[in-house]
């Protein structure tokens, strides 16, 4: 029996298709092994989002060599996309497969050792890809949360981005595949599912005629619809999305989701800069103005909504006054939380040669000021659950203090925490609790008291 070892870089939907991969290895027989162990495979699903993500992509490939040097070394996803051709002269790296020959990995690793494969190299042309590729995580025995795939490729090309070049345009998973995976999961024991995509507001738009619609009738297929659609499956009690465009969040959307069983109103609605001209400058298609209208939107349908965004600081060009109005913009929206990153020069993409590049000590100083505005929001978040009525789908086991608590997260994600002393025999893993969000047992957790299991 072989065995194989995986390492994943980069996003939800690269940790979903690492999923999906094992589950082929499996099947095939292999078996699988941490990546500290020593294998006969090693496959890095690789991430190329930077030039730092292709600098830890490139260093986790010469680690799985050095852990054992007679091993079959597999650099797969977007690193292996964007350099396939300096991969050839990697000593470090056996096979490459580009983002739409992931599920081919079992074929070529069958012709590999039987010494039938005409080239190592399995890297197709993204800008040809026009169909979803067929790659299911089909089970998720012992997880309580599931990612799932939907959708794959953006066709936004914002201009500090390389990922368009690197995963094609869009591509939307049939809804009735989408349905039947969300089936098995639940069948394997998820409760949650967290649908993922490269660029998941543009689901359905690539859909052409009514057998691609599946399930939606003669309707046009969007999120919405998939949504609902996976909204009736037995056994799944939350549905969560991954990160939107703000355009995409107006009122009859906010509405159609607040009509949901199974909606969780955590969003993630993607800022980048709360300045036009710097938006301008990125490539990005919508205005502070439009985003602030989606913020309100969802919040008129959804009061106490857990809304995260993403901030770049220091893009080229980004004076002070313009820093200022974005910081201004995200202390006036009221983020629960903001992932904070100092602009990282990509090669290959319209900003890396604009003029202007901002100093990495401006870049650093901007990010502390918004880190520090982050951690009072968080806790001003936290701080407004205490004494409203809370869900936890317990996750974990954990000590606190030298206390035993199930811990999991409420709908808004929001993590919360039960001690197992008061639940007496009645408490596992992957149940639902209800109870009353009492007070913070650390910085992150909140105490639930008066609870009851559903």
């Amino acid at each position: 029996m072989r065995t194989a070892a995986f390492h994943t870089l980069g996003c939800k939907v690269n940790a979903y298709e690492t999923e999906a991969m094992e589950q082929a290895l499996l099947q095939a027989g292999y078996e699988l092994r941490s990546f500290e162990e020593a294998a006969d495979v090693y496959i890095i699903n690789t991430c190329s989002v930077t030039n730092i993500a292709d600098r830890k992509s490139r260093q986790m490939l010469h680690r799985a060599k050095s852990l054992n040097p007679g091993a079959v070394v597999v650099a797969a996803g977007c690193y292996a996309q964007a350099a396939a051709e300096s991969l050839k002269e990697d000593g470090s790296v056996d096979l490459v497969l580009g983002n739409q020959e992931k599920k081919d990995l079992v074929r070529i690793l069958d012709a590999y050792f039987a010494e039938e494969l005409e080239t190592p190299f399995a890297v197709g042309d993204m800008r040809a890809a026009t169909q979803y590729e067929d790659l299911a995580a089909n089970r998720s025995e012992g997880h309580t949360r599931a990612f799932l795939k939907v959708q794959d490729g953006c066709n936004q090309y914002c201009s500090y981005c390389i990922i368009p070049f690197l995963r094609g345009n869009i591509r939307s998973r049939r809804p009735g595949d989408v349905r039947r995976e969300a089936e098995r999961l639940a069948a394997s024991g998820v409760r949650e599912l967290v649908l993922t995509g490269i660029h998941l507001s543009s689901y359905g738009r690539d859909f052409k005629n009514a057998e691609e619609r599946e399930d939606f009738g003669d309707g046009a297929a969007n999120l919405l619809e998939l949504l609902t659609l996976l909204d009736g499956v037995e056994g799944i009690e939350r549905l969560r999305i991954g990160s939107l465009e703000p355009k995409i969040a107006t009122p009859a959307f906010a509405a159609g989701l607040a009509s949901l069983r199974h909606f969780c109103p955590h969003f993630h609605l993607s800022l980048q800069s709360g300045s036009n001209a710097t938006l301008r400058r990125m490539g990005r298609r919508y205005t502070a103005e439009e985003f602030r209208a989606g913020v309100q939107a969802l919040r008129a349908a959804f009061p106490d909504a857990a809304i995260t965004t993403d901030v770049i600081v220091g893009f080229p060009g980004e004076s002070e006054e313009e820093f200022a109005e974005s910081f201004s913009f995200i202390e006036e929206i009221r983020f629960y939380e903001t992932h904070i990153f100092p602009y990282s020069k990509r090669e290959g993409t319209r900003a890396a040669v604009m003029p202007e590049q901002v100093p990495g000590a401006v870049k650093k100083r901007r990010a502390a000021l918004l880190q520090e505005l982050n951690l009072e929001r968080q806790r001003e978040f936290r701080l407004s659950r205490l004494g409203s009525a809370q869900e936890l789908l317990s996750e974990e086991t954990v000590t606190i203090d030298g206390q035993a608590y199930l811990v999991g997260n409420s709908r808004e994600y929001v993590k919360l925490a039960v001690p197992l002393a008061a639940l007496g025999g009645d408490c596992a893993v992957n149940c639902l609790y209800r109870g009353t969000a009492e007070k913070f047992l650390n910085s992150e957790i909140l105490l639930l008291t008066n609870v009851s299991k559903t």
